[in-house]
């Protein structure tokens, strides 16, 4: 996977072992949840991009927000489909788009993955945030939001 270079001056990519530090410190944020040795174990799995990856969206000074996914094998679709796990941007960069980008980039790489679709539960917390997927392509159905991909 490969560096992309957006025009509001971010960059997008998958995680490295040295991102760990920040990827958590976003997680606790999101969740005010205390770190626990299960999390540097999917931690690692992810930089092998075994089951799942994690994204960074990043600019010169830090990483400003992450996207982390997991990868699931299914009889119906003969492979694997994505689920968006977790989207987190930092307060102090609201407004760059990254929820956006970081989105588009998890398709992205899913859709090079070969997965036939990418998906994401819809809970209290996030059914605000409804239209932001759907203007990404996504489709409501039941408790998910689900996004076909060709893999043209």
């Amino acid at each position: 996977m490969t560096v992309e270079q957006h025009p509001n001056g971010v960059r997008t990519r998958p995680a490295e072992v040295s991102d760990q530090p920040r990827v958590f410190d976003l997680i606790e944020q999101l969740t005010g949840e205390t770190v626990t040795s299960s999390w540097q174990t999917v931690f690692e799995s992810h930089l092998r991009r075994e089951r799942g990856a994690v994204v960074v969206a990043e600019n010169d000074d830090e990483i400003l927000g992450i996207a982390t996914v997991s990868y699931n094998m299914t009889i119906r679709y003969g492979g694997e489909y994505c689920e968006l796990e977790e989207l987190i941007v930092d307060d102090s960069a609201r407004g760059l788009n990254l929820g956006r980008i970081l989105v588009q980039r998890t398709i992205d790489d899913a859709r090079l993955r070969g997965c036939a679709e990418i998906g994401l539960y819809l809970v209290p917390s996030t059914e605000g945030n409804r239209g932001f997927y759907e203007k990404l392509g996504f489709e409501v159905l039941g408790t998910e939001m689900r996004q076909t991909l060709d893999n043209n």
